[in-house]
């Protein structure tokens, strides 16, 4: 019988080769992104169709204020977020709107309401932009969340999770399609050890973010002490999901810098949980040092996320500790 290796990376790397994103990885993750912008692009489509059918009654810029229903529209028109109408007074609204049509909507003539959202898409379209700067990020989470939660489910570990919004956990049920797309936490027990991962965390210990955290606690210890007890961290990850080679480099420096700060804070109140690194686009160079600090005991384990036997051996080191 082949004994097992002596350290959890060995389980699925045998040298920094295994971690390098290929090319058809690549490939594979700008076609699932496109597919997502795609798919978060059409609410703000449907609206300005919707705005386009209401406005197409006026015969005239100005009718536009008379026409019930559309004002949200024609205030992002404007150019203003969903936070800067919060904020606005009645009047300034009013003001705002009148602005668009003098400055913009009249003197596109006949053309106006095609004029009207075309301003509605492009300050739709920012804010778009901006949730998709995220959005691997997002992606990579699912990933592993799914990775975990099937981890549980094959072993027969029930499991509680946490909504993202409403902040309340949840017992699992026989059919958790899709979960991860709402779930900020898991919650098991193993061994009659109770384990709690919470993702994006601000540790109090370190006075930053995490990816992931895996604590020894059930979330109501852990938030009653305010997540400071330093000995509840098992683990703590960070989670890369951009895809784009370009920005690989940066992203690890991101990282590293702080898996750094995290083993330094935890090093002060004379904690060491394990560290790991989880990341969608790895270049030769920074997978020969991810492998270094591998092999050296810096990071406890590492995968890369487009390698599902990694994905899988990793989420279930994490379910084992």
């Amino acid at each position: 019988m082949n004994s097992a290796p002596a350290r959890p990376y060995q389980r699925h790397l045998r040298s920094s080769e295994d971690l390098i994103t290929t090319y058809e990885a690549i490939r594979a993750g700008f076609v699932t992104l496109a597919l997502e912008k795609n798919q978060r692009a059409t609410p703000c489509v449907a609206e300005a169709r919707a705005l386009q059918d209401a406005a197409s009654i006026a015969e005239a810029p100005s009718d536009l204020l008379n026409i019930k229903g559309i004002e949200s529209g024609l205030l992002t028109a404007a150019g203003l977020s969903d936070k800067a109408i919060n904020h606005l007074q009645p009047q300034d609204k009013q003001e705002s709107i009148k602005r668009l049509i003098k400055d913009f909507l009249e003197p596109a003539g006949a053309k106006f309401v095609e004029e009207l959202v075309f301003r509605f898409l492009l300050t739709r379209g920012d804010k778009l932009g901006g949730s998709m700067r995220n959005i691997g990020g997002a992606l990579a989470q699912r990933k592993f969340t799914r990775a975990i939660i099937s981890t549980l489910t094959i072993a027969g570990i029930s499991y509680r999770w946490q909504h993202c919004k409403s902040r309340k956990w949840v017992d699992m049920t026989n059919d958790d399609a899709e979960i991860e797309f709402s779930l900020r936490g898991l919650n098991w027990q193993v061994e009659n050890k109770n384990r709690t991962l919470i993702y994006n965390l601000v540790v109090p210990i370190v006075e930053n973010n995490v990816d992931m955290c895996l604590f020894s606690l059930p979330p109501d210890e852990l938030e009653s002490r305010r997540y400071k007890a330093a000995e509840s961290y098992i683990a703590l990850g960070e989670l890369k999901g951009g895809i784009d080679p370009a920005g690989a480099d940066e992203h690890w420096k991101t990282a590293r810098a702080a898996l750094d700060r995290i083993r330094e804070s935890f090093s002060k109140v004379e904690c060491s949980p394990h560290t790991f690194f989880v990341g969608a686009a790895i270049e030769r160079k920074m997978a020969d040092e991810i492998w270094s600090q591998l092999e050296g005991g810096i990071l406890s384990n590492a995968a890369n996320l487009n390698e599902a036997n990694q994905v899988a051996s990793i989420s279930r080191w994490l379910c084992s500790l």
